[in-house]
């Protein structure tokens, strides 16, 4: 009986260890994967208590400005983005190259790039977040 108890506190080991390192995987994984951005509240604040802050790439998350919009040719963009809770939070972003299919006025966006001295935001990427083009419709909801 002695060698079956053996081999079972070797299996429950064994499985022990392949379930830490499935855990290590997974939990690596979602760490890579996750991508956190600031809202213009954040970044204010981290640029006003930092003034390095504004040497770094950041994302932002807000919405753009109802009638900011401007655009000098093709590839020459500028609108401004205004945190999503606090209306006071805004700032000037300046884009120069081709914007998404899906962006206009009030879109929702997350932006890439860096927040200059100057209070403008100098981005390197415009992504719009469009949730409710993958969202029922309420009649469809309905059933």
């Amino acid at each position: 009986m002695g060698g079956e108890t053996r081999r079972n506190s070797r299996f429950y080991i064994g499985l022990v260890g392949v379930a830490m390192v499935v855990t290590f995987l997974i939990w690596t994984g979602f760490d890579k994967a996750m991508v956190y951005y600031l809202t213009p509240v954040e970044l204010m604040a981290k640029a006003a208590e930092d003034d390095t802050f504004h040497d770094i790439g950041v994302k932002v998350s807000g919405r753009v400005v109802k009638g900011s919009y401007q655009a000098e040719g093709a590839f020459e963009h500028y609108f401004s983005v205004v945190d999503l809770t606090r209306e006071d939070a805004s700032f000037r972003v300046e884009y120069r190259d081709i914007l998404p299919d899906t962006f206009s006025d009030e879109t929702e966006v997350v932006i890439e790039g860096r927040f200059r001295r100057d209070g403008v935001f100098e981005a390197t990427t415009v992504l719009t977040k469009c949730g409710s083009r993958y969202e029922a419709m309420p009649e469809e909801m309905a059933g």
